[in-house]
């Protein structure tokens, strides 16, 4: 039979087709679309644009927008300045001539410039002969090979990252190379530096809209060519005046053309009403499950704790709902003596007893919030009512916040089971270990997709925490959170008692929610050089137009992924350029705008793109594809293709670019760890078969893959392995006061563990510390405070602090690794016994083995595949 194509050869298959079987759904029209910026009406024609009107977004199952909200003239968000200030006729001279393009260009050259990143990055490695592959620390982004000046201000990588650093210049060249081209992006990220920028003047491209940047090119002191779609515009007055400086007639060294990453105060062009207030409304389940579970006291006491540190100003919001077979309401109005609780029991016509207090001011109403939020617990621990109304809940949360918009978060324990969006369990436990394809990951009803889009268009998030010991059916749940652009947490056998791990990740997970950073009512545009376009999106979000991504709430933890074509040649172009603008209203009542620009070179020969290949960004962009394809058609189809992308990269490489007659299976450097990423992943909850893996975690695995940033994704597909016990200070980073060791990363596979060792895999959320049965005495009793292996005790949950050199330097190496990530990773401590081992060896072997006899098998299918 003929194997399925891979990605590269059926991208146009793409895009979010898990929502393909509920294509009626649309959104509630508005303007937001023309907010951000079309194109003027005096602009270039459609043929210029750098989008592709006709690009296949049928796959997302939405219906089309009417014209009139696709191609609604922007706002002018740049007046010329009338102030006598910048009416002066004199201005300084620059001290050197404005760079342009050309000179920009000589600055460049090709890879060939640069021969020892050529040659290393190009370097055939023999896979079956050489097993040392991993470097000793984790992989960095590769640098584009850009001037030493361009590279300054580029963006970084953690905000902004292609999966090929060198761009080709024409789709054929794409398609010879046989990898896919596509944008990785993590546009709200906490940032220790961020320059804002307040200004009656935010200067953009007439034509396309673009923000000025530092890779546009000025001609003169007046004008200023775009680097996206070439127009020349004029430089408006107010922009001679460089705030930083505070001097005049230097454009170039303004902070938005020194930075590829600012953040502009919006005027009132950029909002369609006044900016929202931060509202919150929590929808909890209060059934009989949701209090055997018991996570409501831990919710309780955990709002209780941060409730003065929700992001929000002196109009934040404020709500609850809880739910079973009834819905029941919360008067907290200020001057009542206690809270009221309101009972609507018919669910099928839902309506709001009293809209003015439900949602309450948090500043006026606290006392009560705190009243209520102290007696929820008791109020339902003995109920009976084992029914769950989730759907009516959230549609009476719909009508409470439609008309302000802002966040909904609700707590969930079981499948819903009355009312609209009640559902019905799918999973046969006796299919779960089938090496076929799986079934029902796709959702049973659209109703969660609709309700998600009516949420979209009145600006409301949906949080989802799902924290179940049974089957919930979240490939349907998780709709509401997917297309209102909110974010899933899922806790599998969540119980207070009897799984203390998960009860201490929901806590710690709790806070960091309920305290992180948010935007309101955002929406996204990604824009590219002309030539370029972007033909499917990948995460959280409702497309609102063929390049604008509508997000009712933003959140620093979530990323987002781009395929791209080249639908016209960059043979005029010596850079590519890519720009994310992120429109929002903060927790402060401000409406601001996010911009970050990347640029990369234009390269012309298969070598230069080979040598700047990511290969983790390449693994996570595949990773999307792959979830999408194996929901719209099937797993085994999904990890086939998988496969063949590994197959068609050998093949390309050895019959275009390795002048190597030798047998075997070779790939350049900037690649070697491609082959060992896809096994991982193939390995992976979202992915794998014939293990017993339950379809909510699976689906939840999925969800994963769509909204984490790299960094995350790549620890959770390959985890980091070290070795503990031997560290010194050898090679360490000396950081303020502390010595941060730096051991080297071990392959995931069991040949390179020890029992007279201790070991720690990184998988992104969890640290696991191994502790062999031989392990020094001295390492236990220094890191553990155990006298003896005998003594460590069973479910050790954390490192102690002890004034021991040892301990330091566990705790300095731990702390360094948490510090580069949102969320807080809990540390199980694992004992050499026969159930804590296999644990550990689930995520080192079972799970992405990478041992010899496994790794080498899948080397040899590829062969296989490849010489066929």
């Amino acid at each position: 039979s003929t194997p399925p194509p891979s990605f590269q050869q059926a991208c146009s298959m793409g895009g979010d087709t898990s929502s393909s079987s509920t294509g009626t759904a649309s959104p509630v029209p508005n303007s937001y679309d023309s907010l951000e910026g079309g194109s003027y009406p005096d602009s270039v024609p459609s043929s210029n644009n750098v989008t592709n009107q006709a690009a296949p977004y049928g796959s997302y199952g939405y219906a089309s927008m009417q014209p009139a909200y696709q191609q609604g003239p922007a706002p002018h968000a740049d007046p010329s300045s009338s102030q006598e200030l910048f009416g002066q006729p004199t201005y300084n001279q620059f001290p050197q001539p404005f760079p342009n393009l050309s000179q920009l260009s000589a600055a460049l050259g090709g890879l060939s410039g640069v021969p020892e990143l050529e040659v290393e990055a190009l370097r055939a490695v023999n896979l079956l002969q050489e097993r040392n592959l991993l470097p000793p620390r984790p992989l960095e982004a590769p640098e584009p090979n850009l001037s030493p000046e361009l590279k300054k201000v580029n963006c970084s990588p953690q905000t902004f990252r292609c999966t090929l650093t060198s761009i080709p210049q024409t789709q054929a060249l794409l398609n010879k190379a046989r990898l896919p081209l596509g944008l990785l992006l993590h546009p709200f990220r906490d940032l220790q530096q961020l320059p804002v920028i307040t200004s009656n003047t935010i200067v953009r491209c007439r034509s396309c809209r673009t923000y000025i940047n530092p890779f546009v090119t000025f001609l003169d002191q007046r004008r200023w060519k775009c680097n996206l779609c070439y127009r020349v515009n004029d430089v408006p007055d107010e922009f001679m005046y460089n705030p930083v400086t505070r001097s005049y007639g230097e454009p170039h060294k303004r902070p938005e053309v020194q930075n590829s990453t600012v953040e502009f105060i919006a005027s009132s062009d950029y909002m369609l009403r006044p900016p929202q207030p931060a509202v919150y409304l929590f929808v909890l389940d209060v059934s009989h499950n949701a209090v055997e579970a018991g996570y409501l006291k831990f919710f309780c006491e955990s709002l209780l704790q941060n409730l003065d540190k929700l992001p929000g100003d002196t109009r934040t919001k404020i709500g609850f709902l809880t739910f079973d077979s009834t819905i029941h309401f919360y008067n907290l109005q200020e001057g009542l003596s206690q809270p009221q609780m309101l009972v609507v029991s018919d669910i099928d016509d839902i309506f709001i007893p009293c809209h003015d207090s439900l949602m309450v001011n948090l500043k006026e109403s606290k006392e009560l919030v705190k009243d209520l939020l102290t007696s929820l617990p008791a109020m339902f621990s003995q109920s009976t009512e084992t029914h769950s109304a989730l759907g009516p809940a959230l549609q009476a949360a719909f009508k409470l916040m439609s008309s302000t918009g802002g966040r909904v978060t609700v707590f969930q324990t079981q499948l819903p089971t009355l009312g609209a969006g009640a559902l019905q369990s799918r999973e046969d436990p006796n299919q779960r270990s089938s090496t076929k394809g799986v079934q029902h990951l796709g959702p049973a009803t659209d109703f969660y997709k609709k309700l998600a889009l009516d949420c979209s268009g009145q600006q409301v998030g949906v949080d989802l925490f799902l924290l179940s010991s049974q089957y919930a059916d979240l490939a349907s749940l998780s709709c509401i959170s997917r297309y209102s652009a909110g974010c899933v947490f899922y806790y599998p056998s969540f119980h207070f008692i009897h799984n203390p791990a998960q009860l201490e990740k929901f806590q710690r997970d709790l806070e960091r929610y309920l305290t992180r950073k948010i935007g309101f009512e955002a929406v996204m545009r990604i824009r590219c050089t002309k030539g370029l376009s972007i033909h499917t999106f990948h995460g959280n979000f409702f497309v609102r137009s063929t390049d604008l991504l509508s997000l009712a709430n933003v959140n620093p933890d979530s990323a987002f992924a781009v395929q791209m074509s080249i639908e016209d040649s960059l043979a005029d172009s010596s850079l590519a350029c890519f720009q994310a603008a992120l429109l929002y209203t903060s927790s402060k009542g401000k409406r601001r705008i996010r911009v970050h620009t990347m640029c990369l070179p234009v390269v012309n020969q298969l070598s230069d793109v080979y040598a700047g290949a990511d290969v983790q960004a390449v693994t996570c962009l595949l990773a999307n594809m792959a979830i999408d394809r194996s929901i719209s058609s099937s797993l085994p189809d999904a990890r086939d293709a998988l496969l063949n992308a590994v197959v068609d990269l050998v093949g390309a490489y050895k019959s275009n670019v390795s002048n190597l007659q030798q047998s075997g299976l070779v790939l350049p450097a900037s690649m070697c760890l491609f082959p060992v990423y896809i096994l991982a992943l193939l390995k992976q909850k979202a992915l794998r078969t014939g293990t017993s893996t339950r379809l909510d975690e699976r689906v939840f695995a999925m969800c994963e893959f769509k909204t984490q940033p790299l960094q995350q994704l790549m620890r959770m597909i390959h985890p980091d392995l070290y070795r503990l016990d031997n560290m010194s200070d050898k090679g360490a980073l000396h950081l303020d006061d502390s010595v941060v060791p730096q051991p080297h990363l071990l392959h995931l596979s069991a040949e390179r563990l020890s029992r007279d060792g201790a070991f720690l895999m990184d998988c992104g959320y969890v640290f696991y510390l191994w502790i062999g049965k031989s392990c020094s005495e001295m390492f236990i009793r220094d890191v553990l405070g155990c006298p003896d292996y005998a003594s460590i005790p069973p479910n050790m949950s954390h490192i102690p602090e002890l004034e021991t050199l040892l301990s330091a330097r566990v705790r300095a190496f731990l702390d360094w690794l948490q510090d580069n990530r949102a969320f807080s990773s809990i540390v199980h401590v694992l004992k050499d016994d026969a159930s804590a081992t296999a644990m550990f060896f689930q995520h080192l072997v079972e799970d992405r083995s990478e041992s010899a006899s496994s790794y080498q098998e899948f080397l040899q299918q590829v062969q296989q595949q490849a010489s066929k």
